[in-house]
C-alpha cells in the first residue's frame, strides 16, 4: 500500500471518496473498524466502512485498500457489497472512540481523544500507535491544549483483564495464526464454536476454515446463512475451497456455487472434476502469473505480498495471455532467488527456467511426490494437454495429502493433551 504520510489519522477520512483501480467512485468512507486487544496490544484497524449507492454501507478490509493519498482511498477491483455487520469485538472510531477518555500513565491526567492515528507494520497489519488529544479547557475563554501522545503513554483503550468471556476470546484470536484458531475452535462446545466463527470477518473466518477438520467446518458453514458463506468461500484459496464444497451436501453445494461471482465459482467448478489425489485435485488455480514482457521490479512486487504462501512466492510462472488460469501458453518458471540478482528493468522472459517439468491435472499423487523429492521443489506447475497453465501444486499440498487424514484432528488432541 502506499500513502503520503507513514501515518494515518482516522477521523480524517471520514468522507473520503473511494475509487477502483480504474479511477471509478466506488463510495464514501463512513467510519474505520477498529477491535481493541487485551493489555499492552494496541488496537487493530482491520477496515473501513464504506457507503455504496443507494445508502448501503459495506465493509472494505484493509487487505483491500491499495493507497490512501490524494484524499482520496483506492481499493482492489473487488468489493463485497453485502451490508456491514458491526461484530462483537469491533469498535467504529468515529462513532464510538472519538471523545474517548484516556488516562496520561506519567502523571494520571484525563484526556479526551480528538484523532487516532494507525501505522502499518512490516507485516501489513494497521495498528495504532498515536493519539491526537485535548485537556480539559481551564479559565474563562481559555481554549483546550491539543497535543500528540504515543500509545504507550496512555491507558484506557484496551480490553480489561475482566472482560467478558466472549470478548477476552476474540481478542485472543485476533493474535493467533490460523492454525492455533482451528485448534481452539475444534475444542470448544458445537454451540460455542459457531458463535466465535460468526464473529470472524469474512478473511479471517477463510484462514481458518482451511486449517479445520472436516466435520467442524462443514458445521460452520452449514450454520452461515448463505450470501456470507459464498463470501467466506471466495475468500478461501480455490483448492480449498473446492475441497470444502465438496464435503457439503450436493443441494447445498449448487446453491452455493450459484450464489458466488461466477469467475469464483468457475475456478471450484473446474477443481471439483479432478480426483482429490492428482495434481487437479491438489493445486491452487491462483498462483503468481506474469507475462514475458513483465519486468523484475513487477515479479518482486508481485511475490512481496505477504498474504502469498512462501510456497507460492518462490517463483513466478511466464504465460503468454491470457494470465489467468487457465492461461495462454505457458513458458516456464522465474525462481525468487534468481529475479533478487537481477537489474529491476531486466524482463522476466530472458530469465526463465524451463528444467522444471510441468506435470498433466490427472497425475497421481505418487508421481507427483517423487517429483518433488527427486528435484527438490516448492512448487510445480500444472498444464493441460496444450500447455495452457491450469495451477500449481506447493509442496504443503503435498504433504497434507499424505497426512492421515485424521491428522488435523490428532493434533487438536495432542494440543490439549499438553496443556
Amino acid at each position: 500500500m502506499t500513502t503520503n504520510t507513514s501515518r494515518i489519522f482516522l477521523a480524517r477520512l471520514a468522507g473520503l471518496g473511494v475509487f477502483d483501480p480504474r479511477g471509478d467512485q466506488v463510495g464514501k468512507v463512513r467510519d474505520a473498524v477498529v477491535v481493541l486487544r487485551i493489555g499492552d496490544n494496541p488496537p487493530r484497524l482491520t477496515g473501513l466502512v464504506v457507503e455504496v449507492p443507494p445508502r448501503r454501507r459495506i465493509f472494505v478490509p484493509m487487505t483491500k485498500v491499495t493507497a490512501i493519498d490524494a484524499g482520496q482511498v483506492i481499493v482492489t477491483g473487488t468489493v463485497n457489497l453485502r451490508r456491514f455487520e458491526q461484530r462483537r469485538n469491533e469498535s467504529l472510531a468515529t462513532a464510538e472512540l472519538l471523545d474517548r477518555s484516556l488516562t496520561l500513565r506519567e502523571t494520571g491526567e484525563k484526556v479526551r481523544v480528538v484523532d487516532i492515528g494507525v501505522a502499518q507494520t512490516r507485516s501489513r497489519e494497521w495498528l495504532v500507535d498515536s493519539f491526537f488529544v485535548r485537556r480539559g479547557a481551564t479559565g474563562i475563554r481559555r481554549r483546550s491544549e491539543r497535543f500528540m501522545v504515543d500509545w504507550p503513554e496512555v491507558t484506557g483503550l484496551s480490553l480489561a483483564e475482566t472482560a467478558q468471556p466472549a470478548e477476552q476470546l476474540l481478542a485472543t484470536i485476533d493474535s493467533l495464526r490460523p492454525a492455533d484458531v482451528a485448534s481452539l475452535l475444534h475444542n470448544l462446545v458445537p454451540k460455542r464454536r459457531l458463535e466465535v466463527a460468526r464473529e470472524l470477518d469474512d478473511e479471517r473466518l477463510a484462514d481458518v476454515l482451511e486449517e479445520l477438520i472436516e466435520e467442524d467446518r462443514v458445521e460452520i458453514m452449514q450454520a452461515l446463512d448463505l450470501e456470507r458463506a459464498a463470501d467466506v468461500l471466495e475468500e478461501m484459496d480455490p483448492g480449498d475451497a473446492a475441497d470444502l464444497i465438496s464435503e457439503l451436501p450436493p443441494e447445498k453445494a449448487e446453491f452455493l456455487l450459484d450464489e458466488m461471482e461466477p469467475d469464483e465459482a468457475e475456478d471450484i467448478r473446474r477443481l471439483l472434476t479432478y480426483d482429490d489425489f492428482s495434481a487437479g485435485g491438489m493445486m491452487t488455480s491462483e498462483p503468481v502469473i506474469l507475462p514475458p514482457d513483465a519486468a523484475v521490479a513487477e515479479a518482486l512486487a508481485s511475490i512481496r505480498n505477504p498474504d502469498l504462501p512462501p510456497a507460492l512466492a518462490a517463483q513466478v510462472y511466464v504465460c503468454r495471455a491470457p494470465t489467468e488460469t487457465p492461461t495462454g501458453k505457458f513458458l516456464g518458471t522465474c525462481h525468487f532467488q534468481r529475479l533478487l540478482r537481477e537489474p529491476p528493468s531486466t524482463l522476466i522472459s530472458s530469465l526463465i527456467d524451463t528444467t522444471v517439468d510441468p506435470v498433466r491435472p490427472d497425475t497421481p499423487l505418487g508421481e507427483v511426490t517423487r517429483n518433488f523429492a527427486a528435484y527438490n521443489l516448492v512448487a510445480v506447475p500444472v498444464v493441460d494437454e496444450d500447455d495452457h497453465l491450469l495451477g500449481a501444486v506447493t509442496i504443503d499440498d503435498v504433504v497434507d495429502h499424505m497426512l492421515p487424514a485424521n491428522w488435523r484432528e490428532e493434533a487438536a488432541h495432542e494440543d490439549v493433551h499438553d496443556e
